[in-house]
C-alpha cells in the first residue's frame, strides 16, 4: 500500500508573542539581555487536575485550541495564551530554569522558576513563595508528587534558561539548544518561612545528589536508591537528569562517565527497608520523613557519547507507551517499551529486555494526531512526527509509518498562496532542517531560510461526527484492526480524509464515510468470488468461519483492554491479505473487522440517541450504518435502524444474505426494562459493548445514563465498577436512598442541570425525580455541586464558606457551580451578599437631627451602623438612632438657659457645662461596645478618631458655642483618660478577623511624639487580637518612650493578644514593670498604675496556667504596697494583683497544686476571719519577703484588711470559680450577727456575696426566693422592722441593717447577671429590672412600680450615693443578661436614668459610665454581639463591673479605667441572619432552635425571628430553618463547652453568622407580605387565569384596551424570581393568540405553570412541553399528511414516561413526595397514543405485510404516513422483528390445539404488549384459518 503525502496546514509564521508583548509595553528595562527563551505548553497544563479528566463531549478536545507560552528574558517572565497575557512576573535574580509543577495537596499547578539561590514558586493566581537554596541546585524536574531538584557538587549553577520536558502536553523540546532569557510582580507574596537550616545534625539533603519538594511550604527531602532490596542515599551527582514526567513516576538520566542512559522509577515507600551505610533513624529524627522517595533503575542503555537530546513519551501502535530517546550522533529515535502492570489499585512500571526498537531521525516530537482523545491509563494516546532526514518529514503510530507530510507549494516566505493566485515574488525552495514546539497536533517547523511555521498535522475536524467515529473505532476496535483503518485514513492514496485544509463538514463527513463502503465493497467483492468459485475449505478455514469461533472471538475481545498487545490478538495485517492463499484469511478479517466497526459505530449511534442535539449527526450515520449491516447480512440492524428512520425504508430494502441473526443492542429498550423491572432484570446484551469499557470518552455520555439508572434501580457497586456492568465515579459524601447515591453519581460524573435539559423528556424523568426526591433534607456532607443540582443554592453557597475562605477557590468553585447548573439559572451566581461589616452605605434619608445635635453629617464614629441588617433587625423603629444620640460625643451638648443671660447664669452655665462635660466624657466606653466589630479599615488608610466635644451650645441664643472655662477647671487633666476611652472605642469598631492586621499599618498609625489616642488604638488592636504582629523591636520601642498611657494600652493589649500562652518575651516584658520583682533596683519606681496594669496583664497572659512562681508573685503583691508614687492608690493595686491571680488559677480550685492550700489561706487571712476582730491582722511574714518588708501593706506586722480584702475576694472568687466548693463558701460567710457587720464593710459584703456566688455557679437561680435566701435572717428581720415604731433597735444597728441589706442585694443582682449573661433570659430580666425599679423608687418616686413587696424608706438610713451605686451595678447586670438584644424596656429603663442625672446634678463620672457601659453592653456590636458565661468571660466581666465606680475622669484608686474594657474578651459573635440565596438580600426567617437538657432545664424548642442572636455553644443543639415560605434546613451541632466559633473557623457551621436560604416559589417573602395574605394567590392563579379570562384579555387587546395583559407573567414574578417560569408565562401564555388550537395550548401552559409555580418544579415545563408538543405532532402528521416527523425515536421516549409512572405505582421508585408528573397526564399519553395508532384503516395490511415478508409500504403520498404509522406501532408495543416472528410461528404452529396462540406468544415475546400479541394471532393464525 503506497504513503500518502499529506501537506502540512500552515497555520503562519511563528514569532514568539512574548516579544510582541514587550515592544507593546514600550518601556525599556535597563540592563536588559538581548537573550530570550520561550517554550509553549497545552493550557490543560495549568487547569485542576480534576478538570483535564474531563471528556464527556467532542468539544473538549477543542475548547482551547490556543497554545500558552511561556517568554523569559533576563529576570523577566510573560506568560500568554494566544494574543493575550496572562501574568507578567519579575524575579530578582536572572532565570536559570523553569517548569510547571502540581505540588501538595492541591489540585493547581505551579510554576516554579529557578534562580541561583531561590526557588519562586507561583500558583495561577500569581501568589508567590520564595524557598532558599542554600546547596548548589542546577536543574528542577516535575514529578506527579512533587518537584525533583538536581544538585551539584562544585556550586556551579547554569546561567542559562533550560525547560524540562515532562510529557508529550508539556512539550518536548530540545534542552542542548542555545537559551536565551523573564516580567510583573504579584501583590500578594508569601515568604516561606521554614528554610533548609540544618534540620538535623549531618544534614541529610547536603548528601543527596537529587531532592524532591513536596509542598512550597515544606523542606525539600533527600532521595534514596533501592539496590538488592536495601535503600541507600543517592549520592551518584554523575547521573545527570534529562527528562521527567509529571503524569508517571519516571526520571530518565545520563551518565557521562559511564556514557549511559537510565530510566528510573521514582517511589514512595514508608522508612521500613533496611538501609545501608547509615542508619536512617539516626540520620532522619522520627516525624521528618514520614514518606522516603526511592529511584529504582529499571533500564539502562550503554554506548552513547553525548546525553539524548530530547526524551519524550509516546504510545506503540498496540497501545503501549514508549520512552523516546533522541540520539543526535547517531541521527536515530530509540523507543524502550513500558510494561505496566495494575495490582492492587497501583500500577506497576517495568522495561523487559529486547522491548526496544528504533527509526533514523534527526528529530522528532510527540504529537497527538491518529488517536483524539484517547488515553492509555493517564497517558494520552500520542503519535510520533519525525524528521528522518533533511526535508523527510514522516507521522508514525509507534514503530508503523502513516505519512508523509510536505510543506505546502504556494508556501513563499511564509505566506501560503492560492492555487489560482499570481505572485511576482521569488520562489524559495524551502526544506525543513529542524522541529520544535509540538503541542498536541501543532508543531513549529523550522526551515533552511531561517524561518519558523506554526503548522497542524491534523486539522480540527469540522465534523464532530467524523472525530466521534474515528474515537468510537479507537477505543473499540482491536489494535490490528485500527492500524489497518488507520493505513486506510492516512496512507492509502485514494483517500482524501482530512487532506484538503478548507474542507467543509458534509466533505469530511464524505470522506470518513467512503472509507468505510470501501472497505464494505471489498468484501462484496470476496464474497461474490467465493460464491462463483466455490473450492474446497481447509479444517483451519472450517474454524474460522464458523458460529462458534464468531461467538467466541466476541466475548474474548469484550474483556480484553482496547489496545492488547499483537501476541494476544490475531496478527492479520495488510500484507497478510496480499499472499496468495490466503483468501479465506483476508475474508475473515474482512468480517470481524466490519462487524466490530458495526458495533463500534451503533454504540456511538445510541450515544447520540440520547442528546437532542445531536438529531442531524444521528440522520447521517444511521445511512452508513445501514449500509455496512446490509453488506454484512445484519437484517436485525437494518429492521432496527428503518424502524428509528422509516423513510429509509425504500433506500435499504431487505437484507438477503443474512449471515447472522444477532440482535443489536438497544440502550433506550435497556432503560425501559431497568424502569419496569428493576436493574437485575435488564438485560445486558441491550447495552453496546464499548459502553462497558473504562475511560470511554466517545459513548461517555450514555454510560454516564446506563450508571445513573442502575445505582437509582437496584445496583451494586463493585470498585469503580457497578453491577450493570459499567464503570461509575460517585462523589465523597454519605447517602441513603438510591436517589441520593444517583445524586452524588452525578455530580462525580458532573452531570448538571444543563446535560439533563439535553436528555429526551422521558429519559430525563427518573433522574428528575431523584432531584426533586432529594430536596427536601439532603445530608450535610454533600459537596456544593450536588445542592445546586438539586435546587438547593442556600446549602451550595454555605458549604462553599465552609470549603473554602479564599477568594482564588471560592471563584474556582464557582465556575464548577455554574458548570452543575443551567443557563437560565446563573442568577444564582455570583450572589451579592450585603455585609454587616462591610456596608459601607446607611439608611438613605436618615438623618440624626435632634435636640443634642447641630450638625447630623459630622463624624461621630457610629455613623458606619446603619446597614441593610441592622435596619432588618430593628424594623421601623428608631432604636439606633436614639442610641447613637445618646453616645454622641463629638458634638456640643444642648445647655438649657434663658434668653437674656445674666452674670449669675454665665455661673449657672459652667455648672452645667461641667456636669455635661463628665457624661460626655464617660460617652466613649458606652460607644466602643455599641460599635464594637462592626466594620473594617482598608490597610492603606489612616487611623480617625472622632472628636471629643466638651462644649456646649445654647439653644435659646442661636446654638451659640460655650466652652468650659480654663481658670475654673484643669481641661487638659479632664480630657487625658477621657481621650484614651475615645481612643479605644475608634479601635474596638474594627472587626477582629477583618484578615491579618499589617504590622506595617499599625507603626503608620504610630505618631512621631506619644500620646493617649494611640495608646487608646493599641489597647483595642491587642483585646481583638492583632498585637500578634508586632515584634519583639516593635514593643521595644513603645515601652522606650516612657510614655503612661501607651505603656498601659500595649501591655493590656498583649496579654489579651497572647492570653494564655505564656509567652516568655512577653512575660519578661511585663514582669520589667513590676518593681517587686527588681529588689536589686531600688531606683526603679514606676507610677502604680503601670504597675496595676502589669499585674493584670501578667494575670491573662498567663490564664489558667496555675504557673506556682506566678501566683506566690502574685499572692505576695496583694498584700505588700505598690511602691508607687500615690499612696491612695494601694487598694487598686492590691485588686489587679488579686485579679491576676484569679486569672491564673481561673476555675482549677483545689485540684491545682498541693501549695493551694498555702496560699487559700494566706488569701483569707487577707480578706481576714471571724477568728479576728481587729482591721490589721498579725501575720509572720516568711524568709523571703522579710527581706522585702518595707514595701508590705501593713503597720508593723499588721495587714490592712481595708486595702486587701477585695483583692483577696475577687482571686478566691475566679481561683474557685464555678467549683461548687461549698468549704470554700462557707468560709466567706455572710455577717450573721450586729458584732460582725460592725467589723466588715458593707461592700466587702458585696463582694463576698458576688463570689460566694461565683463559687455555687449552679445554685443561682433567677427568683426573688433565691435573691431574699442571700440575705442573712438578721438583715432581713432589721430591714422589715423599719417604720415599726414598736421595734426595740438601735438607730446605728439598723444603718449597718440597711447599709448589708442594700450591698447583699446589689451583690446578688450582680451574680444574676454573671450568671445569666448574654442568655436573654426572661425570668432574670424581669428580676433586675424590678428591682432596678425599686432602687429608683427608694432614691426618688417615679411613676413605674416595681412588682416586687420590698421594705420602704431606705433613703432614711443609707446615703444616697450608695443607693445610686447599686442602682447603677444593677442597671449593669440588667444590660449583661440583655446584651446584644435591645431590649425596649430596659433602654427606656437606661434613657431615664441618663435624662434624671444629667438634670437634678446628683450625676458622678462612674454612675455616667456605668449607664454608658449598660447602653452599650445593651446594643453590643450593635446588636450583633453578646456576652459568654465560660470561666474567661466571667472573669472578664467581673473585672470589668468591679463595683468600686471611679468619682472622677481621672480616678484610678480604686480601678484601673483601662481595665473596664475588657469585657471584649467575653464577648461572642452568636449573631445569625438569614439571606435569599436568589437575592442575596437579608429576609425574615423563622428559626427553630433546640437547646440540650441542663440541670435547670428539659430539652427545649423554642422559635426566633432572624436576625436573632442564638444560645451559647454549650447548650445549642439545633437550628433548624422552619415555616412553609422557606425550604426546611437543619444544622445540628455537638453542645461543647467551647467558646463561639471564630469568622476564620473553617467548621464555623454559620459562615460569619450567615444561614442561606432558599424561598419555595409561590411564597413571598416575609416583609413583602407579613401575615402570608399574597402567597394565598398563587393557589388561585389558575382561576385568575383561566380560558374565559384569557378570552376576555384577548378581547380587550383587539380592542386596544391593555388591561390585564400582562397578568400571567406578573402574578407569575410574585412568587418567583426563576427566569425560566417568568418567560414561559410571557412567551406561551400570551393571551393575543386567536386560534382555537393555540387557546388550547395556552390553557395548557397555564395548567402546568401553576403545576409548576405551586409544586417548585420549574424544570417539568420542558418535559411536560415535550411529551405534549411530541403527541400534538403525531396527530397532526397523521391527521394532515404534513412530513412533521421525520423519525420515531421520540416514540421511546413516551415509553420510558409510562414506565416512569409504572415504576412509581410498583414501589421501584422513591414516592416520599410523589411523582413529578400529574399521573392523569401520564395515562392520557398511553391513551392518545393508541388513538393515533388506530387512526388508519391500512395498519393491519401492512403490519401483515411486514410480518409475512418484511416489506415496508412504498413511500407514495400515503405510504409515508402509512409508513410512520407502522413504525410506531412496532416501536411502541415492542413487536419483534419479522424474522423472529416467522421463526416463532413456524415452531409453535404445529403445536396450537386450540383456536388462539396468545398464550405462547407471550412466553416467546414477553417485552411485547398484549396488542400486539393478538395482532400476531390474528394475522398469523386467524387469517391462515380463514
Amino acid at each position: 500500500m503506497s504513503i500518502k503525502v499529506r501537506h502540512l496546514t500552515v497555520l503562519g509564521e511563528f514569532k514568539p508573542f512574548g516579544l510582541i508583548a514587550e515592544a507593546l509595553d514600550g518601556k525599556p528595562v535597563e540592563n536588559v539581555t538581548d537573550k530570550y527563551d520561550y517554550f509553549l505548553f497545552n493550557p490543560q497544563i495549568t487547569r485542576e487536575s480534576d478538570d483535564t479528566s474531563d471528556h464527556d463531549s467532542s468539544e473538549t478536545a477543542s475548547c482551547d485550541r490556543s497554545d500558552h507560552e511561556l517568554f523569559i528574558r533576563g529576570n523577566r517572565i510573560i506568560w500568554s495564551a494566544g494574543s493575550r497575557v496572562q501574568k507578567r512576573y519579575t524575579l530578582p535574580s536572572s532565570v536559570i530554569m523553569v517548569c510547571w509543577c502540581r505540588l501538595g495537596a492541591v489540585s493547581e499547578a505551579f510554576l516554579c522558576v529557578l534562580q541561583i539561590d531561590t526557588l519562586t514558586i507561583y500558583n495561577t493566581s500569581g501568589e508567590e513563595v520564595c524557598v532558599p537554596l542554600p546547596h548548589s541546585i542546577t536543574s528542577i524536574w516535575p514529578l506527579p508528587f512533587g518537584l525533583l531538584l538536581q544538585q551539584s557538587t562544585d556550586g556551579n549553577c547554569p546561567s542559562h534558561v533550560t525547560f524540562p520536558s515532562s510529557s508529550p502536553t508539556s512539550n518536548a523540546r530540545d534542552l542542548l539548544r542555545p537559551k536565551r532569557e523573564i516580567g510583573y510582580s504579584p501583590q500578594n507574596s508569601i515568604n516561606a518561612l521554614n528554610s533548609f537550616d540544618n534540620i538535623v545534625k549531618g544534614d541529610v539533603t547536603t548528601l543527596s545528589s537529587h531532592l524532591i519538594l513536596k509542598d512550597p511550604l515544606e523542606e525539600p527531602q533527600a532521595t534514596f536508591v533501592e539496590e538488592r532490596g536495601k535503600l541507600t542515599t543517592m549520592k551518584d551527582f554523575d547521573e545527570i537528569t534529562i527528562w521527567t514526567s509529571e503524569t508517571i513516576p519516571l526520571m530518565a538520566s545520563y551518565n557521562k562517565g559511564k556514557m549511559q542512559h537510565s530510566v528510573w522509577l521514582v517511589e514512595v515507600s514508608n522508612s521500613n527497608l533496611e538501609a545501608t551505610g547509615t542508619s536512617l533513624s539516626d540520620v532522619v529524627p522520627c516525624g521528618v520523613l514520614p514518606k522516603q522517595f526511592s529511584f529504582r533503575r529499571i533500564w539502562q542503555g550503554k554506548g552513547a557519547q553525548s546525553a539524548a537530546s530530547k526524551v519524550f513519551l509516546a504510545t506503540d501502535d498496540d497501545g503501549v507507551p514508549v520512552i523516546c530517546f533522541l540520539l543526535q550522533e547517531q541521527k536515530g529515535l530509540l523507543s524502550v517499551r513500558l510494561q505496566t502492570v495494575e495490582m492492587s489499585n497501583e500500577i506497576l512500571f517495568d522495561i523487559k529486555p529486547d522491548m526496544s526498537w528504533s527509526i533514523p531521525a534527526i528529530s522528532a516530537a510527540p504529537v497527538i494526531v491518529t488517536h483524539p482523545r484517547v488515553k492509555v491509563g493517564l497517558l494520552p494516546f500520542a503519535d510520533i512526527i519525525v524528521l528522518a532526514s533533511e526535508n523527510n518529514l514522516v507521522l508514525y503510530s509507534g514503530k508503523q509509518c502513516l505519512c508523509r507530510y510536505s510543506l505546502p507549494s504556494g508556501l513563499v516566505r511564509g505566506v501560503v498562496l492560492d492555487s489560482g493566485s499570481e505572485s511576482t515574488a521569488v520562489s524559495v525552495d524551502l526544506r525543513i532542517i529542524e522541529l520544535a514546539d509540538a503541542v498536541e497536533g501543532r508543531i513549529n517547523v523550522i526551515v533552511n531560510s531561517g524561518q519558523m511555521f506554526r503548522c497542524a498535522l491534523r486539522r480540527s475536524p469540522s465534523s464532530s461526527l467524523a472525530n466521534d467515529c474515528i474515537t468510537a473505532m479507537a477505543e473499540g476496535l482491536r489494535s490490528n484492526f485500527y492500524d489497518h483503518f488507520l493505513g486506510l485514513l492516512w496512507r492509502d492514496g485514494e483517500s482524501a480524509y482530512l487532506s484538503e485544509a478548507d474542507a467543509c463538514v458534509d466533505a469530511e463527513w464524505e470522506s470518513f464515510s467512503s472509507i468505510i463502503k470501501r472497505m464494505c465493497q471489498k468484501y462484496s467483492r470476496v464474497i461474490l468470488q467465493k460464491l462463483s468459485d466455490p473450492g474446497p475449505q481447509s479444517a483451519w478455514e472450517f474454524l474460522i468461519t464458523s458460529k462458534f469461533h464468531l461467538a467466541y472471538d466476541k466475548c474474548t475481545y469484550i474483556t480484553a483492554s482496547s489496545h492488547a498487545t499483537s501476541h494476544d490478538l490475531w496478527d492479520f495485517d495488510c500484507s497478510t491479505a496480499r499472499v496468495e492463499g490466503k483468501k479465506s484469511s483476508w475474508t475473515s478479517f474482512l468480517i470481524h473487522f466490519l462487524m466490530e466497526t458495526l458495533d463500534c459505530l451503533h454504540a456511538l449511534y445510541e450515544n447520540l440517541k440520547l442528546n437532542n442535539l445531536r438529531k442531524r449527526d444521528l440522520g447521517l450515520l444511521v445511512v452508513l450504518l445501514c449500509n455496512i449491516a446490509a453488506f454484512l447480512g445484519e437484517e436485525s440492524y437494518l429492521d432496527y435502524y428503518v424502524r428509528d428512520f422509516p423513510h429509509l425504508a425504500d433506500k435499504i430494502g431487505t437484507c438477503e444474505n443474512a449471515i447472522s441473526p444477532r440482535t443489536p443492542p438497544c440502550l433506550l429498550r435497556w432503560l425501559d426494562s431497568c424502569l419496569r423491572h428493576g436493574c437485575h432484570m435488564a438485560n445486558i446484551r441491550d447495552l453496546p459493548l464499548l459502553i462497558c469499557k473504562d475511560r470511554g470518552s466517545v459513548v461517555s455520555w450514555s454510560r454516564k445514563i446506563v450508571s445513573f439508572y442502575s445505582l437509582l434501580l437496584g445496583a451494586e457497586r463493585l470498585g469503580k465498577k457497578l453491577s450493570s456492568g459499567v464503570y461509575c465515579n460517585v462523589a465523597p459524601g454519605s447517602y441513603r436512598s438510591p436517589e441520593e447515591h444517583t445524586i452524588l453519581a452525578m455530580v462525580a460524573e458532573r452531570f448538571g442541570l444543563l446535560q439533563l435539559d439535553l436528555l429526551p423528556a422521558g429519559v430525563s424523568l427518573p433522574l428528575r425525580h431523584a432531584l426533586d426526591n432529594c430536596r427536601e433534607s439532603p445530608p450535610t456532607d454533600w459537596p456544593a455541586a450536588a445542592y445546586v443540582l438539586i435546587g438547593r443554592e442556600d446549602l451550595a453557597l454555605s458549604c462553599v464558606e465552609h470549603l473554602s475562605k479564599s477568594k482564588e477557590i471560592e471563584s474556582r468553585m464557582s465556575l464548577s457551580l455554574i458548570s452543575i447548573s443551567t443557563p437560565y439559572m446563573l442568577r444564582l451566581h455570583p450572589v451579592t451578599i450585603p455585609s454587616s461589616i462591610s456596608d459601607p452605605t446607611g439608611l438613605e434619608g436618615v438623618k440624626i437631627e435632634d435636640a443634642d445635635s447641630l450638625d447630623g453629617s459630622m463624624a461621630d464614629g457610629m455613623e458606619h451602623i446603619f446597614n441593610s441588617s441592622t435596619q432588618l433587625r430593628y424594623g421601623r423603629d428608631l432604636r439606633l438612632n436614639e442610641v447613637r444620640r445618646l453616645l454622641c460625643s463629638a458634638r456640643p451638648v444642648a445647655i438649657q438657659t434663658s434668653t437674656n443671660p445674666s452674670a449669675s447664669d454665665q455661673d449657672h452655665q459652667q455648672a452645667q457645662l461641667w456636669q455635661l462635660a463628665q457624661r460626655t466624657t464617660a460617652l466613649p466606653l458606652g460607644r466602643g461596645a455599641f460599635t464594637l466589630a462592626t466594620t473594617c479599615t482598608l490597610l492603606t488608610e489612616a487611623f480617625l478618631v472622632p472628636k471629643l466635644n466638651l462644649s456646649g451650645r445654647l439653644p435659646a441664643q442661636q446654638n451659640a458655642t460655650v466652652n468650659l472655662d480654663p481658670n475654673i477647671r484643669n481641661i487638659q487633666e479632664l480630657r487625658s483618660w477621657p481621650e484614651f476611652h475615645n481612643a479605644v472605642a475608634a479601635g474596638l469598631r474594627l472587626a477582629p478577623f477583618q484578615g491579618k492586621m499589617s504590622r506595617t499599618w499599625i507603626l503608620y498609625n504610630r505618631p512621631e511624639e506619644p500620646n493617649v489616642t494611640h495608646a487608646g488604638l493599641l489597647l483595642a488592636l491587642g483585646l481583638h487580637g492583632h498585637l500578634r504582629v508586632l515584634s519583639v523591636t516593635d514593643i521595644f520601642q513603645y515601652y522606650s518612650k516612657e510614655h503612661e498611657s501607651t505603656t498601659v494600652g500595649l501591655m493590656l493589649g498583649l496579654a489579651a493578644s497572647y492570653r494564655g500562652t505564656m509567652q516568655p518575651a512577653i512575660s519578661k516584658s511585663l514582669y520589667f514593670h513590676v518593681p517587686t520583682r527588681h529588689p536589686s533596683f531600688p531606683e526603679l519606681e514606676l507610677p502604680t498604675l503601670l504597675q496595676s496594669a502589669a499585674l493584670v496583664a501578667v494575670g491573662l497572659l498567663y490564664e489558667g496556667s496555675a504557673h506556682p512562681q506566678t501566683m506566690q508573685t502574685l499572692l505576695g503583691e496583694i498584700g505588700r504596697r505598690s511602691g508607687g508614687d500615690n499612696v491612695l492608690e494601694r487598694e487598686g493595686y492590691a485588686v489587679s494583683a488579686g485579679s491576676a491571680m484569679g486569672l491564673v488559677a481561673l476555675g482549677r480550685g483545689e485540684d491545682v497544686l498541693g501549695f493551694m492550700g498555702t496560699l487559700v489561706d494566706r488569701l483569707f487571712q487577707y480578706i481576714g476571719g471571724k477568728e479576728s476582730q481587729n482591721r490589721f491582722l498579725t501575720i509572720i511574714p516568711s524568709t523571703d519577703e522579710q527581706n522585702r518588708g518595707a514595701g508590705q501593706m501593713m503597720d508593723g506586722t499588721s495587714v490592712n484588711v481595708d486595702v486587701t480584702a477585695p483583692g483577696a475576694i475577687i482571686a478566691l472568687a475566679l481561683m474557685f470559680l464555678k467549683t461548687e466548693s461549698e468549704v470554700m463558701a462557707s468560709r466567706l460567710s455572710i455577717p450573721h450577727t450586729h458584732f460582725e457587720l460592725q467589723y466588715v464593710r458593707p461592700d466587702f459584703i458585696m463582694l463576698r456575696v458576688i463570689a460566694r456566688n461565683l463559687i455555687m455557679w449552679s445554685r443561682v437561680q433567677p427568683s426573688r426566693e433565691w435573691i431574699q435566701s442571700q440575705i442573712p435572717d438578721i438583715v432581713k428581720m432589721g430591714v422589715l422592722s423599719i417604720g415599726d415604731e414598736t421595734a426595740d433597735c438601735d438607730e446605728m444597728d439598723v444603718e449597718a441593717l440597711v447599709q448589708a441589706f442594700v450591698n447583699i442585694v446589689a451583690g446578688a443582682c450582680i451574680s444574676l447577671g454573671l450568671r445569666y449573661a448574654g442568655t436573654r433570659n426572661g425570668d432574670a430580666q424581669e428580676l433586675l429590672y424590678s428591682y432596678a425599679v425599686y432602687f429608683l423608687n427608694e432614691i426618688k418616686p417615679v411613676s413605674v412600680t416595681s412588682g416586687i413587696t420590698l421594705p420602704k424608706g431606705l433613703s432614711q438610713y443609707v446615703d444616697r450615693g450608695t443607693l445610686e451605686i447599686c442602682l447603677h451595678l444593677i442597671v449593669l447586670s440588667l444590660s449583661v443578661v440583655m446584651a446584644g438584644s435591645g431590649h425596649l424596656q430596659t433602654f427606656r429603663l437606661l434613657r431615664f436614668l441618663r435624662s434624671r442625672n444629667s438634670a437634678d446634678g446628683h450625676a458622678s463620672y462612674g454612675i455616667q459610665m456605668a449607664v454608658s457601659l449598660a447602653i452599650g453592653f445593651l446594643f453590643l456590636g450593635g446588636g450583633m454581639h453578646t456576652f459568654s458565661t465560660s470561666n474567661t468571660a466571667v472573669a472578664s466581666l467581673l473585672i470589668t463591673l468591679y463595683p468600686r465606680l471611679p468619682t472622677g475622669p481621672n480616678d484610678n484608686r480604686c480601678h484601673l479605667q483601662a481595665f473596664r474594657h475588657l469585657y471584649i474578651l467575653a464577648t461572642e459573635a452568636r449573631w445569625v441572619q438569614t439571606i435569599d440565596v436568589d437575592t442575596g438580600l437579608p429576609v425574615y426567617a423563622p428559626l427553630e432552635v433546640t437547646t440540650v437538657e441542663t440541670e435547670n432545664y428539659a430539652e427545649t424548642s423554642f422559635c426566633e425571628i432572624s436576625p436573632c442572636i442564638l444560645p451559647e455553644r454549650a447548650v445549642l443543639k439545633t437550628v433548624q430553618v422552619c415555616g412553609p415560605r422557606y425550604w426546611p434546613q437543619v444544622i445540628e451541632l455537638v453542645p461543647e463547652d467551647k467558646p463561639w466559633w471564630s469568622s476564620v473557623d473553617k467548621n464555623n457551621p454559620f459562615n460569619c453568622g450567615i444561614i442561606y436560604i432558599k424561598r419555595k416559589v409561590g411564597a413571598c417573602s416575609y416583609v413583602d407580605d407579613p401575615i402570608g395574605c399574597q402567597s394565598l394567590l398563587s393557589r388561585a392563579m389558575h382561576k385568575a387565569c383561566d380560558l374565559t379570562s384569557l378570552r376576555a384579555c384577548t378581547a380587550s387587546i383587539n380592542g386596544n384596551d391593555e388591561t390585564g395583559s400582562f397578568k400571567v407573567e406578573q402574578l407569575v414574578s410574585t412568587f418567583s424570581t426563576d427566569p425560566s417560569l417568568i418567560a414561559f408565562a410571557q412567551l406561551c401564555c400570551d393571551p393575543s393568540w386567536n386560534s382555537r388550537s393555540d387557546v388550547d395550548f395556552q390553557e395548557f401552559c397555564l395548567q402546568v405553570l401553576f403545576e409548576c409555580v405551586t409544586k417548585d418544579r420549574p424544570a417539568l415545563l420542558q418535559v411536560y412541553v415535550s411529551l405534549y408538543t411530541t403527541l400534538g405532532s403525531m396527530a397532526e402528521q397523521v391527521t394532515s399528511g404534513s412530513d412533521i416527523l421525520d423519525d420515531s425515536l421520540f416514540i421511546s421516549s413516551l415509553k420510558l414516561a409510562l414506565s416512569y409512572g409504572d415504576a412509581l405505582t410498583s414501589g421501584r421508585l422513591s414516592t416520599s413526595r410523589g411523582s413529578i408528573l400529574q399521573s392523569i397526564f401520564i395515562g392520557s399519553i398511553r391513551k392518545r397514543v393508541e388513538e393515533i395508532l388506530n387512526y388508519s384503516r391500512r395498519m393491519r395490511d401492512d403490519l401483515y405485510d411486514y410480518l409475512s415478508s418484511g416489506r415496508w409500504p412504498h413511500q407514495q403520498s400515503e405510504g409515508k404516513i402509512n409508513t410512520m404509522l407502522l413504525s410506531w406501532f412496532l416501536k411502541w408495543f415492542e413487536v419483534p422483528p419479522h424474522l423472529v416472528v416467522k421463526s416463532a410461528v413456524e415452531k409453535i404452529k404445529p403445536r396450537i390445539k386450540t383456536s388462539s396462540s396468545v398464550p405462547m406468544l407471550q412466553i416467546l415475546f414477553p417485552q411485547t404488549h398484549i396488542n400486539a400479541i393478538i395482532e400476531i394471532d390474528n394475522l398469523w393464525f386467524s387469517r391462515v384459518n380463514s
